[in-house]
């Protein structure tokens, strides 16, 4: 048996990993700076995922020793408590206790066997509030209207200071005013309250810096986003973003997390969340870097859900997968998803190959186009919330992941995902003109997947759905490939008789051939949209143009994917 000692031990353990991870994390994001001023944009993407990893890197070794310390011991709740009650002592004064709470949970659910989410050993509720961010906090640089709107541009850049000439610093100045003169000053007078506070920390991510930050005019505060581009001519502004759902885009579920320095993550989640208020908690956590503690918020946000709805799980709509079976619950804006047991031919990977998918994407550069996933274990349900339809087709498909405990139906793994139309839904219904929009779209999700380097495999409009903003975003993984591991061929022409008529190819066929050709068969099969979508991406069709990509990529070039439209860039056509 263990002795009380031993539980402050293994709590000190514990405590100790968390700490390492803190310290590693924050020195990955604070390399972002330095490789945004020299521009090696291959070590930004490195150090992206190197600081991924490092919630994994660490916890799998301290598991590794907190198991052999408990041995047979491990599922003992009396234990658990007791290491709890002394972890709860020594984080009870750390700014990130929330990350620090989600940390234990992760460590518990590694060591007790078959451990669900469990309030007695687990911090499964919220524990603490979050930190507000005062108007004089520290993590804020504030500018008041007295100075005057050129002075306050020109101090704003002087502050952010990135170590780098600027291109053109006082064409940069004059495109902000006019601006902000533009779309705000036209609308709102300045008064003696007015003032401009923006976060002191900076948010990198790929080849661009952004400036958050907000103004109190007209008796509310007005959020604004300003990007910074380091190009080969020097530092640059690239536009200044005041709508809503674009800076919303900028944090959306599809991006890739931001490089930011947050000390204390729970007052920087609350500006963001000030600035952009239709945004959860859960998701500005993912977007700092903080996924893990997003999943733990995800899981309080569902628990709160299921105690306020009624409605039952469904199988979700659209075409069922090979691959995976997706249910939701009406009422929630998330679906879940879980491997087969079985794959039906032509399908033939293992679990364990559409599992390295998922966290192949969830290392890389999803540019707007692939949607984040968490992964959970041993997942409880309430029994009586499934659906019968939905329990026969769990049975069907996944009955090695099903357990049932008490009135509990758990789920051994799964994927949740935000909710989106399947694409192949939307076009069904949608008028020529929505369907024309979505069309282009969809071609360009594929373009810009393939300038990040991914091959998404089985294109069918089935794999793709539509975000609130009408957005093309790829979600279904077991397919997908690194662009420079695939072989884009021209069809070889028949010759022959024999060749013409074979009723297989003739010619040889590798793993990795790919035939563009062949996309125009069963790329959009609406007849009103399919010739103009031919027509618009016709590139697509051409094995020059895949080459032509897997060569810059091969290069180690960065093919920079903006988050906001081409026509709102101050200079549309600056190379970056």
């Amino acid at each position: 048996m263990i002795n009380p000692s031993q539980h402050s031990q293994l709590a000190r353990q514990i405590f100790d990993g968390f700490d390492q991870y803190i310290s590693k994390f924050g020195v990955h994001s604070r390399l972002a700076p330095s490789y945004f001023k020299s521009r090696n944009w291959t070590q930004t993407q490195q150090n992206h995922k190197d600081r991924l990893r490092v919630y994994k890197d660490i916890l799998k070794p301290l598991c590794t020793e907190i198991n052999e310390a408990l041995s047979e011991q491990k599922s003992n709740r009396e234990i658990w408590k007791a290491v709890q009650t002394s972890y709860s002592a020594l984080i009870k004064e750390r700014q990130d206790v929330e990350l620090a709470e989600t940390f234990f949970n992760s460590v518990i659910r590694k060591v007790f066997p078959g451990l669900s989410m469990d309030e007695e050993l687990m911090y499964v509720r919220e524990t603490r509030l979050p930190q507000l961010v005062e108007d004089s906090s520290d993590l804020l640089n504030t500018y008041p209207s007295s100075m005057g709107l050129d002075r306050i541009i020109r101090t704003i850049l002087d502050d952010y200071d990135f170590g780098v000439p600027f291109m053109d610093k006082e064409a940069d100045i004059s495109f902000l005013i006019h601006s902000i003169k533009e779309v705000i000053l036209s609308r709102y007078h300045v008064a003696p309250t007015t003032k401009t506070q923006l976060l002191k920390s900076v948010f990198y991510r790929n080849k661009a810096a952004y400036l958050i930050g907000r103004t109190y005019l007209g008796h509310k505060w007005m959020p604004f986003i300003i990007p910074i581009m380091n190009g080969p001519e020097g530092i640059f502004v690239d536009t200044l973003i005041f709508d809503p759902n674009i800076m919303s885009h900028l944090f959306s579920f599809t991006r890739s997390y931001f490089m930011v320095e947050a000390e204390i993550p729970s007052q920087v989640v609350s500006f963001l969340h000030e600035v952009i208020p239709h945004k959860k908690v859960h998701e500005l956590y993912n977007a700092i870097g903080f996924n893990k503690h997003g999943k733990t918020l995800l899981y309080r946000d569902f628990l709160s859900h299921l105690e306020k709805s009624e409605d039952q799980f469904t199988i979700a709509p659209g075409v069922k997968g090979m691959v995976m079976t997706v249910f939701t619950l009406p009422s929630l804006n998330l679906v879940f998803k879980c491997i087969k047991d079985h794959f039906e031919p032509p399908k033939n990977m293992t679990r364990n190959e559409v599992r390295a998918k998922y966290r192949l994407v969830s290392l890389h550069d999803r540019v707007g186009r692939m949607a984040d996933t968490h992964e959970f274990e041993d997942f409880a349900i309430p029994k009586n919330r499934v659906s019968p339809e939905l329990l026969l087709e769990l049975k069907n498909t996944i009955n090695s992941l099903l357990e049932i405990r008490g009135d509990q139906l758990i789920i051994k793994h799964l994927y949740t995902e935000r909710k989106m139309i399947p694409l192949n839904v939307y076009l069904e219904d949608c008028s020529k003109e929505e369907g024309l929009e979505v069309a282009e779209d969809y071609g360009r999700a594929i373009i810009q997947l393939a300038q990040a380097n991914i091959f998404p495999g089985d294109m069918l409009v089935k794999n793709f759905g539509l975000t609130r903003q009408k957005r093309v975003v790829f979600y279904d993984y077991d397919e997908i490939e690194f662009l420079v591991d695939m072989n884009f061929r021209e069809k070889p022409k028949a010759e022959t008789y024999e060749q013409i008529y074979a009723p297989e190819p003739w010619y040889s066929i590798a793993r990795n051939d790919v035939f563009p050709e062949d996309f125009k068969r069963w790329m959009i099969g609406r007849d009103d949209l399919k010739p103009h979508f031919l027509a618009y991406h016709e590139k697509l069709f051409l094995p020059e143009f895949w080459q032509r990509l897997q060569s810059k990529i091969s290069n180690g070039e960065l093919i920079h994917a903006f988050p906001y439209p081409e026509e709102i860039r101050f200079r549309p056509n600056q190379k970056v």
